[in-house]
């Protein structure tokens, strides 16, 4: 692991308005992410994961405080600079796996190059590069509806890592998947970080999740729990795809 930061999260509140009371998500987070990490951030629903992965993804905006990403204020930045840091440096992983069913597997992961400039050519071999990290491509012309579960998240990583983003934001990966599955889909992305030095962040409470990250950040109330470095986490040595 690299020890360049590329997230920093300064004393961040996150408050949402409920009819007439205010929610409170976060409370005073600090947070640092250094290049290439492989974390989770670990806690029951409700405890804010999701809020902060989608601020880290500039989905949202602190209340107080500050998110800075690949040295980008998240609260400073237009709807425009937004979504040129989502579609050129962050890649997002979902449990709903969220691919078009009228698509193939190539069409689904293509649509993350769509609004970059590239060849038709240089997409094609960026799309088959991706599919086949993740085992999957002699699948691209099929559908989703054709695919399995562990497949159909196999293609959504293919979709997040095919511009070779700097981060890679995944929410509850595993949540749908049976067992074996989901230490597939998890060795799979242990994989692509080792290689690539892709920071990955999972907001998770899976169990099969949290033994191959190196870092597990434990959220209650909003709150930090803990901040654990995991020296026994399943190591490069132990992935095989």
């Amino acid at each position: 692991m690299q020890n360049s930061e590329i997230i920093k999260i300064e004393n961040l509140t996150k408050r949402y308005h409920m009819g007439e009371n205010d929610f409170t998500a976060l409370r005073n987070i600090n947070l640092t992410f250094s290049k290439g990490e492989f974390t989770g951030l670990v806690g029951p629903s409700g405890s804010g994961k999701t809020t902060l992965l989608n601020i880290i993804g500039s989905l949202d905006n602190p209340t107080e405080g500050n998110a800075i990403v690949l040295g980008n204020s998240v609260s400073e930045l237009t709807h425009k600079q937004s979504a040129v840091l989502r579609n050129y440096h962050i890649g997002f992983i979902f449990q709903t796996y969220n691919l078009l069913s009228v698509y193939t597997v190539f069409d689904n992961v293509e649509f993350a190059l769509l609004l970059q400039k590239h060849t038709v050519a240089e997409r094609q071999k960026m799309v088959m590069e991706a599919l086949d990290w993740v085992g999957l491509a002699d699948k691209a012309q099929s559908k989703p509806a054709q695919l399995s579960g562990g497949e159909c998240q196999r293609v959504s990583i293919a979709r997040a890592m095919v511009k070779r983003p700097e981060i890679v934001l995944a929410d509850e990966p595993s949540a749908n998947l049976d067992a074996a599955n989901s230490h597939h889909i998890i060795q799979t992305m242990k994989k692509l970080n080792r290689e690539l030095n892709t920071t990955f962040i999972f907001a998770t409470h899976d169990e099969k999740v949290m033994q191959y990250l190196d870092r597990i950040i434990h959220l209650k109330d909003g709150r930090i729990e803990k901040d654990l470095i995991m020296p026994d986490s399943k190591t490069e040595s132990h992935v095989s795809l």
